[in-house]
């Protein structure tokens, strides 16, 4: 039985004596790409930076390869939701990508030929090989996310976090980042903070509805529940809803509260 690569069992976490999240429990299988959604301070990025062992639980345990996420911290890549570069510090592209070489309290030593190379197979993963060169303050949003994923993967994690990759980016450049991170999701496990529900029905394998409490679903379907977090639609305003996205049909669920054991049934 192969286990899971991340498992949380149990957690809470308080802000100022105030719980953000209650008794979540879910695990993420290898190869998964799996959108937390849920409503603003419902407690998405909380949950993503326990798995990153940025914060501890202040109830029940959080493990990333059967360890604590900190002794493991060499295996996952982050890219947060805001990830940025002062825009007049004379950086290259390539020398951005390097910085995911450098391992906790070591000084910027002078890469090596291997560094350039893994760096510039990362761009090239991300379709930025042609950026190398250039200045980071001269790219768009979209190309600046990719610059900031492929500085994740030079150090050739096994699982990516992801806090709202396409915040920012036009449609088109979302489009193209959602196609690279499934290429991605080939060999990489991905976990993403989102709040894009289209892109959710035609990218991810699963989805996880976070709002306190947290709902796993193992397909990309649609629920009702998800509807209701993102746009606060009120419960007895929910009816069934069949969602086109990208030209394809998409199933939406019955509510979570439809179904105790947290695994929604397709409605007919």
């Amino acid at each position: 039985m192969t286990l899971p690569l991340i498992q949380a069992e149990g957690v809470w976490f308080a802000y100022h004596h105030e719980n953000v999240l209650e008794g979540v429990t879910f695990e993420v299988a290898a190869n998964d790409f799996v959108a937390m959604i849920g409503p603003n301070g419902g407690g998405k990025t909380t949950l993503l930076k326990l798995m990153l062992g940025l914060l501890e639980p202040t109830r029940g345990t959080v493990r990333v390869f059967g360890q604590a996420p900190r002794q493991v911290s060499e295996r996952v890549g982050y890219v947060p939701q805001h990830a940025t570069i002062n825009p007049h510090f004379p950086i290259s592209v390539l020398d951005v990508v390097l910085t995911g070489c450098l391992a906790p309290g070591i000084k910027w030593p002078r890469p090596t030929p291997d560094q350039r190379r893994l760096a510039m197979d990362a761009l090239a993963r991300m379709g930025a090989a042609n950026l190398a060169d250039r200045r980071v303050n001269e790219l768009s949003g979209g190309q600046r996310q990719r610059v900031f994923i492929a500085r994740a993967l030079v150090a050739a994690p096994r699982i990516l976090f992801l806090d709202e990759p396409t915040a920012g980016i036009d449609a088109q450049g979302q489009q193209e980042l959602y196609c690279l991170l499934e290429q991605l999701n080939t060999d990489i496990t991905i976990v993403m903070v989102s709040h894009d529900l289209l892109a959710i029905s035609t990218h991810v394998k699963s989805v996880a509805c976070v709002n306190r409490q947290l709902h796993y679903h193992p397909h990309p379907e649609l629920t009702h529940a998800m509807m209701e977090m993102m746009y606060h639609h009120p419960p007895d305003q929910a009816c069934p809803v069949e969602l086109l996205a990208h030209g394809v049909p998409h199933r939406v669920l019955r509510r979570h509260d439809d179904d105790q054991s947290g695994k929604n049934k397709v409605e007919s």
